[in-house]
């Protein structure tokens, strides 16, 4: 089973907004995924309440956060995505403590490039695996933008590995949640459904990565 965890202590980064896409995706791929909400401002919960849908379980909270891990692990979830919130609260490391990885989402402007290192650092001093994901960019124009550019080479300054890909700020993203779906669910084909889906599989890879060096059970995509 792999615990995949959204953390950054700046909120509007996108935790949610990646959870709950990234959730739907491995649902519609017949992935068995649990959704925790640990975040009290509760933007995941809500959206699974429009959804409606039995096939991408929630738990809300994360009190007794290592039992409700271990029966997921018995009934055959593979992947649990935990949302967490921006603060620097207990619940936010004991989430980050039981990650096998952690998404740090990142708008690409100076605020966050600022905000992330304090998720950084509990990383580290955790020891766990994590990368940056540039959440909510301008479109590419042939290139990246030069406001992405700059936040990568700030996180490459800071030694944080970063998501080679991007996830653009687009309509369908921020529609097909208020539709209880996700943008593979709502737009498949769509520009937003592709970066999704380009997310996914550089978490699995990332994920087959930690196996080799830990000896940990991944599962391929």
């Amino acid at each position: 089973m792999n615990v995949l965890v959204f953390a950054s202590r700046k909120g509007g980064s996108g935790k949610s907004t990646l959870a709950a896409h990234l959730g739907s995706y491995m649902a519609e791929h017949s992935r068995p995924t649990l959704l925790i909400d640990a975040d009290p401002q509760g933007s995941l919960a809500l959206w699974h309440q429009v959804r409606g849908a039995g096939n991408l379980p929630l738990h809300i909270g994360t009190k007794h956060l290592a039992a409700t891990l271990a029966k997921a692990r018995q009934d055959g979830v593979e992947w649990v995505l935990i949302d967490t919130p921006p603060n620097a609260e207990a619940s936010v490391a004991e989430a980050i403590w039981h990650a096998d990885l952690v998404v740090i989402p990142m708008r690409p402007g100076l605020f966050d490039v600022d905000a992330v290192q304090a998720t950084i650092q509990v990383c580290r001093e955790l020891k766990k695996p994590y990368a940056a994901v540039i959440n909510a960019a301008p479109a590419k124009n042939g290139s990246d933008d030069a406001m992405v550019t700059d936040a990568r080479g700030a996180m490459q300054a800071l030694d944080v590995p970063t998501w080679a890909g991007q996830i653009t700020h687009s309509p369908e993203l921020s529609l097909s949640l208020a539709y209880g779906a996700g943008v593979n669910e709502f737009s498949s084909g769509s520009p937003g459904s592709e970066e999704i889906g380009n997310l996914w599989r550089a978490l699995t890879r990332s994920f087959e990565a930690i196996e080799a060096v830990t000896g940990k059970h991944a599962q391929s995509a």
